[in-house]
């Protein structure tokens, strides 16, 4: 791996974590490049979750470094999570706050000055559709408005680096679009994303970067054209993972 530097948005090199007898992550590198709209996909259980976590911040690695725009996210941890906006799987949010009280409680602890705050949370509110709830408590939105008003609270802060587990999973298609458009912009505009995700239309629809992963160890990474080569990157990442069943299925599940 090359050494870290500001301009990579995020760096990792030998990541590695065990739980218990079972590892997670076995030794990862990659390399993120500022700008790059990067795909993370794997299988389940592959460690995409794990690895995500371990370099923002919200899991200490058993071994490896973690580098956000050439910042040790363990060494510095303030000054890198500073700089990364999460939507990390399975994070509980405030959920007795109200959508705008939750908005203004997340950007508060960013640090924006308060003149900013409440004209960033009106935007975001429009931006995720969520203007009508705004005064509904986060208990009470249903899975698709709790993602939305995640995402939200990842972008509150303008961040360098943004990092998103499965970010459109319950997102209605309206919403997405438009969740997409601003992502586009973001990247566009010099801003990096990550993106977990299970839809291979997704990836390869947005992402210019992906890494496959399986068994926590990376088996490709690249350039989208660069993994994918001749094949669509579904049949890239089956080829690469495997366990694709041939079988028509047992006989009393047939039709005729």
């Amino acid at each position: 791996m090359s050494v870290p530097t500001e301009s990579t948005a995020l760096q990792v090199a030998g990541l590695v974590k065990r739980f218990g007898s079972k590892i997670a992550v076995d030794g990862i590198d990659l390399e993120v490049p500022q700008g790059s709209f990067f795909g993370l996909v794997g299988p389940n259980g592959a460690g995409k979750t794990t690895t995500l976590s371990m370099a923002t911040g919200l899991l200490r690695p058993d071994a490896g470094t973690a580098y956000v725009h050439g910042v040790d996210v363990w060494a510095d941890p303030v000054a890198a999570k500073r700089m990364i906006g999460n939507l990390a799987d399975g994070v509980r949010l405030f959920d007795r706050l109200t959508g705008e009280q939750l908005l203004t409680y997340t950007a508060m602890m960013f640090g924006l000055p308060r003149p900013e705050i409440a004209a960033r949370v009106q935007d975001l509110l429009d931006l995720m559709d969520l203007r009508e709830a705004a005064g509904t408590i986060v208990a009470d939105y249903s899975a698709g408005m709790t993602k939305k008003v995640a995402l939200a609270c990842a972008l509150v802060h303008a961040p360098r680096l943004l990092v998103l587990d499965e970010p459109f999973e319950s997102v209605d298609p309206v919403s997405a679009a438009n969740i997409e458009d601003v992502l586009r912009s973001y990247t566009g505009s010099g801003g990096t994303v990550i993106v977990s995700s299970h839809s291979m239309d997704l990836v390869q629809r947005m992402c210019d970067h992906v890494a496959v992963i399986a068994a926590g160890r990376v088996l490709a990474a690249g350039t989208v054209d660069e993994v994918r080569g001749e094949q669509t990157l579904q049949d890239r990442f089956v080829a690469l993972v495997g366990g694709r069943h041939t079988s028509e299925g047992p006989q009393w599940l047939r039709q005729s």
